[in-house]
């Protein structure tokens, strides 16, 4: 039984993550410091509760595990808040994340799958945007995952850490069991504000912009159902497990829907009216982020299972109305 260390394991990504390893036969550990994750959503899983700052206690959780490679998902994530205080970023996202590497190649760990991001292109030259696109990033938050990638090859030619980064665009939906869902405090992702307005535990949702040049003026985005993003990073780990390559990935569906789209189809699935509110444009938010996943689909062969629109809404809003007992 492979054994796995998962960072942030407690969070939206992570806890699912660890869930779909537990299921699939691994034995998991979940390192997380709850400043932002959940204690009751890491399910069948072993739980340390230890910050990436403290060495000591890194160490010595290497020292009394065997692991046979570490998932990374412990980061901050809000793009705005990096901007105003990139020290919080920088700390956190990476010099905590060199804290790790050091431990691990100390324990002779080197099998590692990173959570990246499409913010380390900035703003796209074209889309959709394919892994050969430049990057870029406008913001600390890229920053720190493009510097992270950027030091995982350095360690892979010096060291031997073989990695996989997984650059994400729009993580979406929920265990389709109902078990986990998304539960950020404060929430900034679209399609879980919209499903609190339907719920009655949101007034309305913003709109930030509506003269973009697009459909309907709103800005349009990439959303990959969160199981089959957990099913890349499990591809992933295979890879890597069976003497893999170091690589970087493009995930999303490759198909863009609107913020006037969400809102519609999330209405249609709840049955229920979302107030929206228009308000100016933010900073930084480009008209269109579409991926190109091809790399991934060609080299790992993933597919996912839910690419669908309705159904992210769906997984979504069934976790959503739980939050309601």
């Amino acid at each position: 039984m492979k054994n796995i260390l998962i960072t942030g394991g407690a969070g939206y990504i992570g806890s699912h993550m660890a869930n779909i390893l537990v299921k699939d036969g691994y034995k998991v550990c979940v390192l997380d410091n709850l400043t932002t994750g959940h204690k009751d959503a890491v399910l069948n899983a072993e739980l340390a509760c230890i910050d990436l700052a403290d060495r000591v206690a890194l160490d010595t959780l290497f020292a009394n595990n065997d692991f046979d490679a570490v998932m990374h998902f412990a980061s901050f994530i809000q793009v705005n808040e990096s901007v105003q205080n990139p020290a919080k970023y920088y700390q956190n996202n990476l010099a905590n994340s060199l804290n790790l590497f050091d431990v691990m190649l100390k324990h002779e760990v080197k099998k590692f799958i990173f959570s990246s991001s499409a913010a380390v292109y900035g703003e796209p030259i074209y889309t959709p945007i394919d892994i050969k696109h430049p990057t870029n990033p406008v913001n600390p938050y890229g920053r720190s995952k493009l510097i992270l990638e950027n030091i995982l090859a350095d360690y892979d030619k010096a060291y031997g850490l073989k990695s996989i980064s997984l650059r994400y665009f729009n993580a979406a939906g929920a265990d389709p069991d109902g078990k986990l869902g998304e539960r950020h405090n404060p929430e900034t992702h679209l399609i879980p504000l919209v499903l609190q307005v339907a719920s009655g535990r949101r007034k309305e949702v913003n709109i930030y912009g509506t003269d973009y040049p697009t459909k309907d003026g709103t800005c349009i985005r990439d959303y990959i159902h969160i199981v089959d993003l957990c099913q890349a990073h499990l591809l992933s780990l295979h890879a890597l497990l069976n003497g893999s390559i170091s690589n970087v990935y493009n995930l999303g569906n490759g198909h863009g829907y609107s913020v006037l789209e969400i809102i519609a189809q999330a209405s249609k699935v709840t049955q229920k009216k979302i107030n929206a509110k228009r308000c100016s444009r933010r900073a930084g938010d480009p008209a269109v982020l579409v991926a190109d996943a091809t790399r991934i689909k060609k080299n790992l062969g993933w597919n996912p299972e839910f690419p669908d629109l309705e159904t992210i809404i769906t997984h979504a809003w069934n976790f959503e109305k739980q939050q309601l007992n």
